[in-house]
């Protein structure tokens, strides 16, 4: 039986404190129009209530404790609500958000240094600020930061990230591609969509961005992990690789065969639906799959362990997702 913990690297704090950052600024009213646009009313109807009910758990180290408990799972890796990335404000709001952010959840994660591991913010509308707050959230103790699929006006191809891949190569911190927000606005503004199909959707854009340019061949060593099993781009991966084989230029930013970069990237095990988590670690590779439950959102699975099992991989593949592979990426001590 191995002895590696139950990692799960897909767990969201809620941080009151950046919102009260940025609460009747400029810009802040129409930031919140266009995430009503996108969501749709019905959504946003269903969205409040259920973030208020599960308050404690996403701000309170005890609580969060006793459901880890519940779920069987020994480590969180801790990123802020995408909510907060608040990619609209200025430069000078965006280092007190990162800071906020930073400082914040690694205090929440202090109160339990081996149960809790965190990540932090990076504003990438301001990519000048990107590497200082980086370098920051390492400061504070977290294990890298958190990043949404694109900022306003820049897609994760943008070569103003250059120094930003540069340092988080150069320093080993993890990079948790976590969407929020679907560019496809209201056409996903009922029903949901703009989760369910939004969030697969830009899971899929920035992960091409980041192969199709080149980023993944110029910086090798980056330890990207995508939310959400990578969304629709690692079982649709053969469309990416007949392009990049048929056109010029498709194939004129990335050295190999899209499907290659799959095993340099990590996803997390929340694809809800044990036949694509098995395509997934086809695709990418057990080594390359990582349990997580988007926890305590009532889009994550509450029972994380249980998800993985109905895959019945292999036990060796099956030991590797739920928590072997997280604690060498973590660097964990095994419990």
């Amino acid at each position: 039986m191995s002895t590696a913990p139950t990692v799960d690297v897909h767990a969201h704090i809620l941080l009151p404190e950046i919102e009260a950052l940025v609460s009747g600024l400029p810009g802040h009213d129409a930031a919140k129009e266009l995430d009503a646009r996108r969501n749709g009313p019905a959504a946003l109807a269903v969205s409040g209530p259920m973030v208020r009910e599960r308050i404690l758990k996403l701000t309170d180290v005890t609580v969060r404790l006793k459901s880890m408990d519940a779920q069987g799972v020994d480590v969180q890796l801790v990123s802020p609500s995408p909510s907060h990335y608040h990619y609209w404000v200025d430069e000078e709001t965006a280092e007190k958000v990162y800071r906020t952010a930073n400082e914040a959840t690694a205090a929440h994660c202090s109160a339990v240094p081996d149960r809790l591991r965190g990540l932090g913010l990076v504003p990438l509308q301001h990519p000048d600020l990107a590497v200082r707050a980086l370098d920051h959230a390492l400061e504070q103790g977290l294990a890298g930061v958190e990043i949404s699929s694109h900022a306003p006006g820049r897609e994760l191809s943008d070569p103003a990230y250059e120094p930003f891949w540069t340092r988080a190569e150069e320093t080993g911190a993890i990079l948790f591609l976590h969407p929020f927000g679907c560019t496809l606005d209201e056409r996903l503004d009922r029903w949901y969509l703009s989760n369910t199909v939004g969030q697969p959707v830009e899971n899929a854009v920035a992960l091409s961005h980041l192969i199709f340019s080149g980023v993944l061949d110029r910086h090798p060593g980056l330890k990207v992990i995508a939310a959400h099993g990578g969304g629709y781009l690692p079982t649709h991966i053969g469309r990416s690789d007949h392009a990049w084989s048929a056109r010029s230029d498709a194939g004129a930013g990335c050295a190999h065969l899209p499907s290659s970069y799959l095993k340099r990237l990590y996803f997390d095990s929340l694809v809800h639906d044990p036949h694509v988590l098995r395509e997934l670690v086809r695709a990418a590779g057990a080594d390359r799959v990582l349990l997580g439950s988007d926890f305590p959102f009532d889009m994550g699975a509450e029972d994380p362990v249980g998800a993985l099992r109905a895959a019945r991989l292999p036990e060796d593949d099956f030991d590797a997702v739920r928590g072997r592979n997280a604690a060498a990426l973590l660097d964990l001590t095994l419990i």
